[in-house]
């Protein structure tokens, strides 16, 4: 159960971030339910294996040879990567034009046909995680741990994050956050820990009408390092 009214935790944000409206700005929201509908997998393909890559490694880096990605990876379409046999991975994983990463650059057959076996389930994968229910948030992130490829930790999240899904991150800030109000008392991946997040942001939910992105963003500002 949350401690804080949510209108609480916006104003502390603004006071930090210089008033409402310079805290507005910093703000981005997600897409629609109609938008996230019209995503292609290539595009998911694309975006997880960014994610995957910028674990560890610059972030300016990576998106500075993204281009070579995408040409060197047939603009990520998820049926022409699972023709590829594991020879001729290990052929592209050593290409100069991209990030030399065999382990990371196998993350991509496993995600496509991740995103593949979703179609075949869903209908298609856009359409799994458009109808995905606010309240477990969390399972979500669980399903691309399980069925995906490094996208467990904030991987996964902060992957739907930049294609525009609407969620929640647990940053340093946030948890942090979640731990001093006593929202989370146990092992951050513990299920009771996952839960009491759910039921947390989806109270703030209701209260403020607000997107789990947004909300997320605004407990970062009100406290700590404002990492969002």
């Amino acid at each position: 159960m949350t401690k804080e009214k949510f209108e609480t935790i916006y104003f502390r944000a603004a006071e930090r971030k210089g008033g409402v409206e310079n805290l507005e700005q910093l703000l981005f929201k997600p897409l629609s339910h109609e938008e996230i509908l019209q995503i292609k997998d290539d595009r998911w393909l694309s975006t997880f294996t960014m994610k995957v890559f910028q674990c560890g490694i610059s972030w300016k880096v990576v998106r500075n040879k993204w281009d070579n990605f995408e040409d060197h990876f047939f603009g990520f379409k998820p049926e022409l990567l699972l023709m590829l046999s594991d020879e001729q991975w290990e052929e592209k994983a050593r290409d100069p034009k991209i990030i030399r990463h065999l382990t990371k650059v196998m993350t991509i057959p496993a995600n496509a046909q991740m995103l593949i076996n979703a179609s075949y389930e869903h209908g298609s994968f856009s359409k799994l995680l458009a109808n995905w229910p606010k309240d477990n948030t969390t399972e979500l992130w669980e399903y691309l741990k399980k069925n995906g490829k490094r996208l467990g930790g904030n991987t996964g999240a902060y992957a739907l994050r930049q294609a525009g899904v609407d969620t929640f991150i647990l940053s340093s800030d946030v948890e942090a956050y979640l731990r001093n109000t006593g929202i989370i008392d146990s092992g951050r991946t513990t299920k009771k820990a996952m839960r009491a997040a759910d039921a947390a942001f989806v109270k703030w939910h209701q209260e403020s009408g607000r997107s789990l992105t947004e909300i997320s963003q605004i407990i970062a500002y009100s406290s700590g390092e404002n990492r969002v």
